[in-house]
């Protein structure tokens, strides 16, 4: 798991995420555009990926890697079933994801975390 910034890691952490992905046997790596790009780490050669980059072209994520594209209810699916699902089983799977995260999505605003705000404040132009 790679945020894509200090404040998402610092808010799944102050909820709790980290330590349910890390009970999973999810590895967290330091907020960054991506694996490759921010963190230079690598998936395992061969494997298989589900990304919700932007970017894609060979290598990028690991040697002799198969990366797939697609959005984060895409990856919230594949990451409960272990694999990419089909067509039918993601509308499924969506559903559910969607029902919970109705619950307890929020964006999260710079401006309303006061460790930000307060450094964004002392900030001039």
């Amino acid at each position: 798991i790679a945020p894509p910034t200090k404040m998402d890691a610092m808010i799944l952490n102050e909820e709790g995420y980290y330590a349910i992905l890390g009970k999973s046997g999810a590895r967290m790596e330091m907020p960054g555009c991506s694996l490759c790009m921010g963190n230079q780490a690598q998936i395992r050669k061969g494997s298989t990926a589900m990304s919700t980059s932007t970017r894609n072209f060979p290598n990028r994520l690991g040697i002799d890697t198969n990366v797939y594209l697609g959005s984060a209810e895409l990856a919230a699916v594949c990451a409960l079933m272990g694999r990419i699902p089909t067509p039918t089983e993601y509308l499924e799977q969506v559903q559910a994801v969607n029902a919970k995260a109705a619950d307890v999505y929020r964006y999260m605003n710079f401006d309303q975390i006061r460790e930000f705000s307060e450094v964004a404040d002392t900030v001039t132009v």
